[in-house]
C-alpha cells in the first residue's frame, strides 16, 4: 500500500488523507491523516442514503413508501441512467434514493429529506454515531462536511450490511454500483464508488474489487489544490493512485487463488 500512499501524496497540497479496510484481514491496512475534516461535495449522499437505510431497518420508513411530491435534477444524469423514471407522479423511497447516489441528484436528495423529517433529523441521526459529519442540502455548502476516517466507518456499515440483509442495503448499493466515470486500466464492475468535487477538492468512497472477493474499501480526500479545471496534476496522481490500489487488490487475488 505504501506506492498508493506515496503516490498520492504528490498532489499539490498538504491536506490529504486515505484510509483503506482489507475486508480479507478485516482491518484498516492503510491509514493516512484519517482525522482530515473536508468538504464530501455530493460523496454525502452515500452517507445520506445510510442514515435512510438504518431508519428502515428500524421500521420508521419502507423502501417501498411512495413519494409523490418529487424532484429530480434535469442537469444531472437521471435520464440517461433511470428513462423509465422520466414523466413519473410517484417513485418509492428506495427508488430515489437509488437515483440520489447514481446520478449525484441534489434534487432527488432533498426530496429523500423532506419525505423523511428534513435535514435538521437526519444530521441529529448521523450525530448518534459521527460526532464529525454533516450533511447539507447544498452540495457545495461549507457545512457539508465530515471526517474521513469517519467516512470510511460509513462505508464499511454499507458493505457489511449488505452482506448479511442485501435487500435492506439494495437501494444504497444499487447507487454505488451505477456511476459511469470509470478508470482506465480498471475493469468498470471491479470499481465501484462515489465521488465528489469541487474546484479545490476531491472526495472519493469505494469498494475496490469483486464483491465475493474480499474487496478494498477505501476512503479518500484531497483538499486545497489549485483549481482543477485549470490544472490537472492533482487529479493525474489520484487516477494513478487508484490504478495502484487495484494492482494491489490483483495481487491479493492471486494469492487467494494459489
Amino acid at each position: 500500500m505504501q506506492r498508493v500512499l506515496t503516490t498520492l501524496k504528490t498532489v499539490e497540497s498538504s491536506q490529504v488523507s486515505i484510509s483503506i479496510y482489507s475486508t480479507k484481514q478485516k482491518e484498516v491496512v492503510c491509514s493516512f491523516n484519517p482525522d482530515l475534516i473536508v468538504p464530501l461535495a455530493s460523496a454525502a449522499k452515500v452517507i445520506l442514503g445510510s442514515c435512510i437505510t438504518k431508519w428502515v431497518e428500524r421500521g420508521l420508513f419502507h423502501w417501498s413508501d411512495l413519494i409523490e411530491d418529487f424532484q429530480l435534477d434535469k442537469e444531472e444524469n437521471s435520464t440517461v441512467l433511470f428513462p423509465h423514471f422520466q414523466g413519473r407522479m410517484s417513485l418509492s423511497l428506495g427508488d430515489l434514493v437509488e437515483v440520489m447516489i447514481a446520478c449525484h441528484d441534489s434534487k432527488a436528495a432533498d426530496s429523500v429529506v423532506k419525505f423523511c423529517g428534513g435535514w435538521e433529523k437526519v444530521n441529529r441521526e448521523l450525530r448518534r454515531e459521527y460526532k464529525h459529519i454533516n450533511v447539507t442540502s447544498n452540495p457545495r455548502d461549507v457545512e457539508n462536511r465530515g471526517e474521513l476516517g469517519e467516512v470510511l466507518q460509513v462505508l464499511k456499515t454499507i458493505f457489511e450490511g449488505y452482506q448479511v440483509h442485501p435487500q435492506l442495503w439494495l437501494p444504497v448499493m444499487n447507487g454505488l454500483v451505477r456511476p459511469g466515470d470509470h478508470l482506465d486500466g480498471i475493469p468498470h464492475h471491479m470499481l465501484n464508488h462515489m465521488s465528489g468535487g469541487l474546484e479545490n477538492l476531491v472526495v472519493d468512497i469505494g469498494i475496490l474489487g469483486e464483491f465475493h472477493q474480499y474487496p478494498l474499501l477505501y476512503v479518500l480526500g484531497v483538499n486545497d489544490i489549485p483549481n482543477r479545471y485549470m490544472n490537472t496534476f492533482s487529479d493525474k496522481r489520484i487516477v494513478e493512485s487508484m490504478k495502484l490500489l487495484y494492482q494491489e487488490y490483483t495481487i491479493q487475488r492471486k494469492e487467494q487463488m494459489i
